[in-house]
């Protein structure tokens, strides 16, 4: 049986333990350069015991940040950072992965810090922003453009992009983002795309982008790495996304050469009743685990070792996804490894912590 101090390998890529530094947004990038903030943040989680290091969502063309201070991949010129990064983040026995993102009709706005909401060109903001349909996520945002055909093109061609920028910048995972009411949801869900082309409608049609999205970087993505898709699970809506139509595309995904499902929800529209508690999302994980026969993450309100642990032992998921309690305690992993009754974890200039 396994557990969360259990290796985990995935093609050719071994992670020490079941424990993943989720995606979390830094809002501390100028022009989507990766700087010290980016270096120490992330590398101490790698100190931290983490099995798996993931930047912060990383925006494949500047028109995709959420915000202005979002980390970019759209460049050449952002891999040398990153690279270090990744260095420190392999040095300290971790794995580097990155995602890669693009928000479509929830770009150009303020940090959370400074309130969230959408920015205009005045603001360091910028238009148009761009959806699978011409409509605004909020009464307060903007009306984005739908993509043309054209545009479409371009958004898998920066995916494409941005993951051999990955490759090059020498991380190990790559996940693509389709959750949380971004770009590639927002084709999946019905309550965002009223398409009446190839890429709306049915259900073969709302996914068809993710899936070339998904074709086109695997294609430049070495077949020794994983590649894992975030998506949101359900919208907790009627007539919405659901997990049914998560399980179906998922074994769609699977079959194009992706590893593993990070399971989240939500996000997709604004006021929705979710019933947030403590693993409200490890049912999806659980259920496409099972369903559609492919690895996933378990994340949302994770925190104690006993949780986690839980999770990979009754097979619920094959990683745990921290977030807000890797914020709080980078050294959650030794901490739980302690509990747990695992050998020793934590780095041996830490070993008088335990005295």
């Amino acid at each position: 049986m396994a557990h969360l101090f259990e290796p985990f390998k995935i093609r050719e890529v071994v992670f020490r333990n079941r424990i993943a530094v989720s995606p979390m947004c830094q809002y501390s990038s100028t022009n989507g350069y990766a700087n010290d903030w980016h270096v120490i943040h992330l590398a101490s989680r790698a100190v931290g015991g983490a099995g798996i290091v993931f930047t912060e969502a990383a925006a494949v063309e500047p028109r995709g940040r959420i915000s202005p201070q979002d980390l970019g991949i759209w460049s050449d010129s952002h891999i040398e950072t990153l690279a270090k990064i990744v260095a420190l983040i392999h040095n300290f026995g971790a794995v580097a992965g990155i995602q890669l993102a693009h928000a479509g009709r929830k770009a150009s706005t303020a940090k959370p810090s400074k309130g969230g909401k959408a920015l205009d060109e005045s603001q360091e903001g910028w238009r148009p922003l761009v959806s699978s349909s011409a409509i605004a996520f909020s009464q307060d945002s903007p009306v984005p453009e739908a993509l043309s055909l054209e545009g479409i093109k371009e958004i898998i061609d920066a995916f494409a992009q941005a993951a051999k920028r990955s490759l090059q910048a020498g991380f190990k995972v790559v996940e693509i983002h389709a959750a949380h009411g971004y770009l590639l949801h927002q084709f999946l869900s019905p309550l965002s795309n009223h398409r009446q082309d190839d890429y709306g409608g049915s259900f073969e049609n709302r996914t068809r982008l993710l899936r070339e999205v998904v074709q086109a970087v695997r294609e430049v993505w070495p077949q020794t790495h994983p590649l894992w898709v975030r998506i949101s699970a359900t919208d907790w809506v009627d007539n919405g996304w659901d997990i049914e139509q998560s399980i179906a595309l998922s074994d769609k995904l699977k079959s194009l050469g992706v590893d593993l499902i990070d399971n989240s929800s939500g996000g997709i529209i604004p006021g929705v009743n979710i019933p947030i508690k403590p693993g409200y999302q490890t049912q999806f994980a659980e259920r496409i685990r099972r369903e559609a026969n492919i690895h996933t993450g378990a994340v949302g309100l994770i925190t104690s070792p006993e949780q986690a642990d839980e999770i990979i032992r009754t097979e619920v998921a094959d990683i745990v996804l921290l977030g807000r309690e890797l914020l709080r305690n980078p050294y959650w992993p030794h901490l739980a490894a302690k509990q747990l009754g695992h050998d020793k974890l934590w780095p041996v200039q830490y070993d008088r912590a335990w005295l």
